[in-house]
């Protein structure tokens, strides 16, 4: 049985979980919020525990684990310290990864962290979605919806609300973890990611103004609403209203405002998902049209696999690197 520490509050006939605020009154509902915010403090002090250490450029290559209060579960992390570190914090790169993967994949296959190394960057890259007993899954075990598969948002649709809190777990609990934890200098922040993962880095960037000094993305998901991954998680976790969607969607948030200072994007031209999930010619169209400077670099033969992030993810990090030097 996985652990679970979601506060309640109420009495023994009317406990409820402190995410499940539905038909409260405006009273309850202050009382419910505050002690939330307290619950999240108290995680936040706690130490996340140590999977794995390995000597890695000169630096250490991490994996943690700790209890997520947002998530109501158990939650990994991974994480490149640089040896720079041990003159003072260095800039943080984030990387999201994409559908099915945790965060080991981008750890072992991208190669990254030489050129990590090199530059005194720290990577961090988590988990894709809540797991454990009890966290709900596709019904049809399909690997586009469920675990592996969180979005990046927060779910409002029951079974998922309670868990996949991904969004607000990726802005609020675990940057307050690694700024406790690692020597990381969190006014110097990037985001990047791969597929699912684009798409995170760029909704979250675009959702979150001032938070990322930098944005780049390998084969992103353009535009969720318009295309069948996304219609599919939009959808379930979210419900039908398409004006919620909006609010997920790389495209429409520019389209209503949204902007980010730059942006790199790799596409392989023989990825197998180009035309039908990913559209990377309405990402261009919207960048367009609101004056946001963006490189898409086409890569002839490429795919979708990490052979494809590891061929580029030097160049992403160095356009990383070169907005955080003074």
């Amino acid at each position: 049985m996985a652990r679970s520490s979601c506060a309640e509050l109420g009495s023994e006939n009317t406990k409820r979980c402190l995410h499940d605020t539905e038909g409260l009154p405006a009273g309850r509902l202050a009382g419910y919020a505050w002690y939330q915010r307290l619950m999240e403090k108290v995680m936040a002090d706690a130490a996340p525990e140590t999977v794995s250490a390995a000597r890695c450029f000169g630096g250490t290559q991490y994996t943690f684990q700790h209890f997520s209060q947002t998530t109501d579960t158990t939650m990994r992390f991974a994480a490149f310290v640089p040896s720079q570190t041990a003159a003072g914090p260095v800039p943080v790169v984030w990387f999201l990864a994409g559908l099915t993967c945790t965060e080991e994949n981008f750890t072992v296959k991208a190669g990254a962290q030489r050129v990590a190394a090199e530059l005194g960057l720290m990577l961090i890259a988590p988990d894709t979605s809540p797991r454990g007993d009890g966290v709900p899954d596709d019904p049809d075990g399909a690997y586009d919806f469920g675990l592996g598969a969180g979005f990046y948002l927060d779910a409002t649709e029951p079974p998922w609300a309670r868990n996949y809190r991904m969004e607000s777990y990726l802005m609020r609990e675990l940057p307050a973890f690694v700024a406790r934890a690692l020597p990381a200098d969190m006014k110097r922040q990037g985001i990047m990611g791969h597929s699912m993962g684009g798409h995170g880095a760029l909704t979250l960037s675009l959702r979150h103004p001032g938070r990322f000094a930098s944005v780049s993305a390998f084969a992103p998901i353009a535009s969720p609403m318009n295309c069948p991954w996304g219609q599919k998680a939009l959808g379930g976790y979210l419900g039908p209203s398409r004006a919620a969607w909006r609010g997920h969607d790389a495209c429409a948030l520019i389209e209503d405002g949204a902007r980010l200072p730059a942006l790199l994007v790799d596409q392989g031209t023989a990825d197998g998902f180009l035309a039908t999930q990913l559209k990377p010619e309405l990402l261009e169209s919207a960048c367009a049209k609101a004056g946001i400077p963006l490189i898409m670099r086409r890569q002839m033969g490429y795919d979708h696999s990490y052979f494809f992030i590891a061929t580029f993810v030097e160049d992403h990090l160095r356009w990383h690197a070169r907005v955080f030097s003074p």
